[in-house]
């Protein structure tokens, strides 16, 4: 199959109200702006996905075309240990829509070793100033990292971490946000010590309170967030 073949199939998978539900505000503040896109629901891709199999051939050409659905096909379908670092940085910043950031992030990125992760999360966190969906990558793997624990995770500064969240995340990008308050949710989830001001942070940035709930799921609002978690792992 070739990207013009690819590209014909995903637009007749297309649905409107998918496309209609992708420009809705989401709540946590990201933008959809305006996407290149078919609305191609994400069984519809993954069963694409089955039918092509690995092309990383085909899986470059399709993220080259900036469609959404085309990149999340393209995820599916390439090889990660064939992306050098300089392409998964550039990449990550390609990819600016959450759900083709996340995917690439959890499917590529995750798969490479603990080397090359920690080299590239220490270039996005540096990076997170003056690029939202770098710092996006780069707070994901922090966060990856305190949730699995062990050595990589002991080596972090905690501290440091945290004092970062305190200043940089009233004012970061809301692509970024996500992922800041999803590594102050594990520091205060798994660290004791720490836990305490995490919550303080939370409740002075007040980041996610009146986030629209659903009946079973936990409300990401950093301070009743690492309460239930830590209620539930007893």
């Amino acid at each position: 199959m070739d990207v013009k073949e690819a590209l014909a199939k995903l637009e007749a998978l297309g649905d409107e109200t998918r496309r209609a539900y992708n420009l809705k505000p989401a709540p946590h503040g990201i933008p959809a702006g305006k996407l290149k896109q078919f609305g191609v629901a994400m069984g519809d891709l993954r069963k694409l996905a089955s039918k092509i199999k690995s092309n990383h051939v085909l899986a470059l050409e399709l993220w080259k075309t900036g469609n959404i659905d085309a990149q999340l096909l393209a995820i599916l379908i390439m090889k990660p240990k064939e992306l050098s670092a300089a392409d998964m940085d550039r990449m990550v910043r390609e990819a600016t829509f959450p759900q083709v950031a996340d995917w690439f992030n959890a499917y590529i990125v995750k798969e490479r070793s603990p080397a090359e992760k920690e080299s590239l999360r220490e270039k996005w966190m540096k990076a997170a100033r003056n690029d939202g969906w770098a710092a996006r990558a780069g707070w994901n793997l922090t966060a990856a990292m305190i949730n699995k624990g062990g050595q990589d995770a002991d080596e972090l500064d905690v501290a440091a971490l945290l004092d970062r969240i305190e200043k940089e995340m009233p004012k970061a990008p809301p692509e970024a946000k996500w992922t800041m308050n999803n590594t102050l949710l594990a520091i205060g989830i798994y660290h004791v010590k720490h836990r305490k001001r995490a919550i303080a942070i939370g409740e002075k940035i007040g980041l996610y309170k009146d986030w629209p709930m659903s009946k079973g799921c936990i409300i990401p609002y950093a301070p009743t967030a690492i309460e239930e978690m830590v209620k539930r792992q007893g």
